[in-house]
């Protein structure tokens, strides 16, 4: 997506699509007019960020939807008179949600890490250009670094489902 949006960007659209400002904002100091190239500079990685995985989730929320809409409880719901929203908003989706709970803990440091190899692409200043530049001259500490963050990132963000599962769900009660 990031090589296609500098396509797209750069040929058919005629606008900046690399680094943080283009150029005649790049030594004059912060204004309202730089801070507005900048967010023009941003927003492109940020959707290209978005629009990875949103089609993941959608495809697991809408299965786990089609599986619970089919549930002993869901038709007791209609049966009582409930309106079909009530059903879907109340019931259903609190029981859909779970799979995607647990998606996003694993969404969260899978976007960080796309989001260095976007900012390698776009030539942004993010951790990906960092990262490389520490690989290809070796230094070891830094690049380890990195993936020790990384590897905590992970473990906040399942740690974080766990908390948002037990919220969501009253059936799940942790010991």
């Amino acid at each position: 997506l990031a090589l296609f949006w500098m396509f797209l960007g750069a040929l058919v659209l005629r606008i900046d699509v690399g680094g943080v400002a283009s150029a005649e904002f790049s030594d004059q100091p912060m204004s309202a007019a730089k801070l507005w190239n900048m967010w023009n500079h941003f927003w492109p990685a940020a959707v290209i960020l978005g629009l990875a995985s949103t089609a993941q989730m959608q495809r697991i929320m809408r299965s786990s939807m089609l599986d619970v809409m089919n549930q002993q409880f869901i038709t007791t719901a209609r049966a009582k008179g409930l309106k079909e929203s009530t059903v879907i908003n109340r019931y259903g989706v609190r029981v859909a949600i779970n799979p995607l709970i647990s998606v996003l803990a694993l969404e969260i440091p899978k976007i960080i890490s796309e989001s260095a190899l976007v900012g390698v692409v776009m030539s942004l200043p993010t951790t990906g250009p960092l990262f490389l530049r520490a690989l290809q001259t070796q230094d070891m500490y830094l690049a380890g670094t990195f993936l020790l963050f990384m590897t905590f990132l992970l473990m906040v963000s399942n740690l974080l489902a766990d908390i948002a599962l037990a919220w969501a769900d009253p059936r799940i009660v942790y010991e």
